[in-house]
C-alpha cells in the first residue's frame, strides 16, 4: 500500500526548520522500534509456540521494520551534516542511500518468506493446526500497527516531511499484513489449514514488492529524479507572484533526499539595471527558500521583451 505523493500546503510560511524535521524524525523513530521490537519478540514466539507459519511471517516482517527503523535513525543523524567541501549540498542523499539498503533488505526477507510459504503449500498434509492464541496476538500486532501509523502521520504532517509521511504509510501496510495474517490464522482455526502458509505466502509478497518499490525510488531519486509536478507547480506560482518577475522558464528540479534542489530562468524588464534585477532574483530565492522544501535554488536572470516573444527568439536577436 503506497499512497500517492504528499504535497503540503506552502500559502504559509514553513514553521520548522530542518533541525526540528529531524528532531521529529528521531522522536517518531524511536516510538517505531519500541513497537516493532515488542512486536517481534510476540509475533516470533507466539508464532512457533501456536505453530503458525503466517504468524512467524509477520514476525520476521516487524523485524525487518525494526531493522528499517536504525537504518532511517542513522541516515536521519548523517544527513544533517552541514555542506563540506565534498559535499556542496549537504549529507542529504543518505536518506536516499538508507531507503535503496531498505529496499534491498526487504526484497531479500520477502523471497525467504515466499519460498517458505510455498514450500508449505507444496505439501499440505504438514500443515498442523494453529491455536487460538495465534488469532489473538495478530489481532494485537494489528491494532498497535494502525495506531501507530496514525501517529507517524500526524507527526509527519505537523512538521511537513514526506519522508516521515513515507515511513508512516510502511506502518499502514504493515498494519495491513496483520490482517492477512489474522484472516490465514482464523481460516486455519475454521477448518481448513491451507489459510495460514497461504496467508504467510501473501504477506511475502507484500514485503517483496514493497521492497521493490523503495529500492526502485531510491534508484531513482541517486539519478536526480524531478520533483512531483504539484511540487514545481507550487515553486513555479511562487516564483511569478515575487514583485518584479515578468515570467518564469526552464525550471529544474532534483531530489535531494527530502529536499529539492532548484533550477530557474526568471525574466524581468530589461531596462532594469543589473544591480535591480539581482535584487529581484534574491528576493524571489528568499521566498522560494522560505515557502518550500527546497535546499538551494540557482536563478539566472533573462530580460523580458514582450508577452509573444519567447525566450529562444529574445536571446537569437541577441548579438553575441
Amino acid at each position: 500500500m503506497k499512497p500517492a505523493p504528499e504535497v503540503f500546503d506552502d500559502t504559509e510560511d514553513t514553521e520548522h526548520t530542518p533541525a526540528e524535521r529531524a528532531a521529529a524524525a528521531s522522536r517518531s523513530t524511536w516510538v517505531s522500534v519500541f513497537v516493532n521490537l515488542v512486536l517481534t519478540t510476540l509475533q516470533i514466539a507466539a508464532g512457533i509456540l501456536t505453530k503458525s507459519q503466517a504468524l512467524v511471517a509477520d514476525g520476521v516482517h516487524s523485524l525487518s521494520d525494526l531493522i528499517a527503523d536504525f537504518v532511517v535513525l542513522l541516515a536521519n543523524r548523517h544527513s544533517q551534516k552541514d555542506a563540506d567541501e565534498d559535499h556542496p549540498y549537504g549529507h542529504h542523499r543518505y536518506e536516499t542511500a538508507a531507503s535503496l539498503v531498505l529496499g534491498i533488505l526487504l526484497l531479500a526477507v520477502g523471497a525467504g518468506m515466499l519460498w517458505s510459504g510455498i514450500t508449505k503449500l507444496e505439501d499440505p498434509d504438514t500443515i498442523p493446526k494453529v491455536h487460538l492464541g495465534a488469532l489473538w496476538v495478530a489481532l494485537g500486532a494489528l491494532v498497535a500497527k494502525e495506531l501507530l501509523f496514525r501517529y507517524m502521520l500526524a507527526v509527519a504532517k505537523r512538521v511537513k516531511s514526506s519522508m516521515l509521511v513515507a515511513n508512516a504509510w510502511h506502518a499502514r501496510s504493515d498494519a495491513a499484513s496483520s490482517l492477512v495474517v489474522a484472516i490465514g490464522i482464523l481460516g486455519n482455526l475454521a477448518g481448513y489449514p491451507i489459510l495460514d502458509p497461504l496467508a504467510a505466502t501473501i504477506v511475502g509478497f507484500m514485503v517483496t514488492k514493497m521492497g521493490w518499490g523503495f529500492g526502485w525510488d531510491a534508484l531513482h531519486d541517486l539519478m536526480d529524479r524531478a520533483a512531483n509536478d504539484e511540487e514545481v507547480a507550487a515553486i513555479r506560482s511562487t516564483l511569478e507572484a515575487t514583485p518584479g518577475i515578468k515570467g518564469v522558464h526552464d525550471i529544474r528540479t532534483r531530489k535531494m533526499g527530502d529536499m529539492i534542489v532548484v533550477d530557474a530562468h526568471l525574466e524581468v524588464d530589461a531596462n532594469l539595471s543589473v544591480e535591480a534585477g539581482h535584487d529581484i532574483a534574491v528576493e524571489a530565492r528568499a521566498r522560494v527558500m522560505q515557502r518550500h522544501r527546497v535546499l538551494n535554488l540557482m536563478t539566472h536572470v533573462d530580460p523580458w521583451r514582450r508577452p509573444d516573444k519567447d525566450h529562444d527568439k529574445v536571446v537569437a536577436s541577441t548579438s553575441p
